[in-house]
C-alpha cells in the first residue's frame, strides 16, 4: 500500500506533502557516508555547513512547502498564476532559510525542485506514478516566471560557461537523471537485498554517474565532474555500497572529492527529489 493511502486522513493534504519534503531532506542528509557532503560523519567539502544547520534549514522550509501545495489546490491546473505564486513562496522560503543559517545557501536547489514536485503531486494527489508528477512539474517550470530576478547565481553562471544542464533544465525536461537513474538504481539495490542505507547510497551515486553537477563544476571545474561520474559508476560497477569493493571505491571517491574540494551538492539535491517521489508511492 502507498504512502498516499497511508497518510493520517486528519491531516491536510498541504500539511503532509510539506511533511513528506522536509523528510526527504532530513533522510538525505542524514544519509552516509556520502561523498564529500554533509552527512552524520561530518562537514564533507562544506566548512560553513553542518548536519544540525542542514536539519534546521530543512526545517524552515515546511511552512514554504505548505504554502506551494496550498497554491496547487488554490489554483487548481498548471498555468501562469500558479507559476508565479509558486515563484514568490519559493522566494520568501529562500529569504526565510537564509535567516536560519546565517546567510548560508543549505538548500536554494531543493526548494526549486521540492517545491515542483509538491505542487505537482498536489493538483493530482490520486496520479502519483513518479513520471507523472516529474512530468506535471516540468510543465509549471517550463512557465517563466515575470517577477523572477535576473538569476545569476553559481548554477547559472557554470551552466553558462560549461554548456551544463542546471537545476533549471532538469526540472523543465521532466527530471531525466531521477526518473531514469536515481529511482531505477533504489529499486534494483533494494531488490538486490542491498538494505536501505545503502540502496539509498546506491541511487546518488546513480545519480552521479550522469549528471552536470554544477556545485562540482564551480568548485572544482571539468576534472572536478570527471572525478565525481568516474569515481561513482567505479563504486556501483565494483558492486555498490553494500559490497565491500563497492565500499572500498565510495572511500576512494570520498577522498578524491575532498581533496578536489568538489561536494555534489546538486546530485544531493536531486536524490531528496528521488526518495520524496520514492515515499509518496511514486515506484
Amino acid at each position: 500500500m502507498s504512502a498516499l493511502v497511508l497518510r493520517n486522513a486528519d491531516l491536510p493534504l498541504a500539511d503532509w506533502l510539506a511533511d513528506l519534503a522536509v523528510d526527504a531532506l532530513i533522510d538525505e542528509a542524514d544519509l552516509s557516508p556520502k561523498p564529500a557532503l554533509v552527512d552524520r560523519r561530518g562537514s564533507g567539502a562544506h566548512s560553513d555547513l553542518h548536519l544540525g544547520l542542514m536539519h534546521a534549514s530543512a526545517l524552515s522550509l515546511w511552512p514554504c512547502f505548505k504554502q506551494m501545495a496550498e497554491a496547487a489546490l488554490e489554483h487548481g491546473e498548471v498555468g501562469q498564476p500558479l507559476r508565479e505564486a509558486l515563484g514568490r513562496i519559493g522566494r520568501e522560503g529562500e529569504a526565510a532559510m537564509l535567516s536560519i543559517t546565517g546567510g548560508v545557501n543549505t538548500h536554494r536547489g531543493a526548494i526549486w525542485a521540492l517545491g515542483l514536485l509538491v505542487a505537482a503531486l498536489a493538483l493530482k494527489p490520486a496520479s502519483r506514478a513518479a513520471h507523472a508528477i516529474a512530468l506535471r512539474a516540468a510543465r509549471i517550470a517550463l512557465i517563466d516566471d515575470r517577477a523572477a530576478p535576473l538569476n545569476d547565481s553559481h548554477g547559472a553562471q557554470v551552466a553558462r560557461r560549461y554548456g551544463a544542464r542546471g537545476a533549471r533544465e532538469e526540472a523543465q525536461l521532466g527530471f531525466p537523471t531521477v526518473i531514469e537513474q536515481g529511482l531505477p538504481q533504489l529499486a534494483r539495490s533494494r531488490a538486490a537485498g542491498a538494505g536501505e542505507q545503502n540502496a539509498r547510497l546506491d541511487a546518488l551515486l546513480a545519480i552521479m554517474t550522469t549528471l552536470a553537477d554544477t556545485c562540482v563544476l564551480w568548485r572544482a571545474g571539468l576534472e572536478g565532474l570527471a572525478a565525481m561520474q568516474q569515481g561513482a559508476r567505479a563504486v556501483l560497477d565494483a558492486g555498490g555500497s553494500a559490497s565491500l569493493a563497492g565500499r572500498r571505491q565510495l572511500r576512494a571517491l570520498d577522498a578524491r572529492l575532498l581533496q578536489l574540494n568538489a561536494s555534489p551538492g546538486g546530485a544531493a539535491d536531486l536524490l531528496a527529489a528521488c526518495l520524496f517521489l520514492d515515499k509518496a508511492g511514486s515506484l
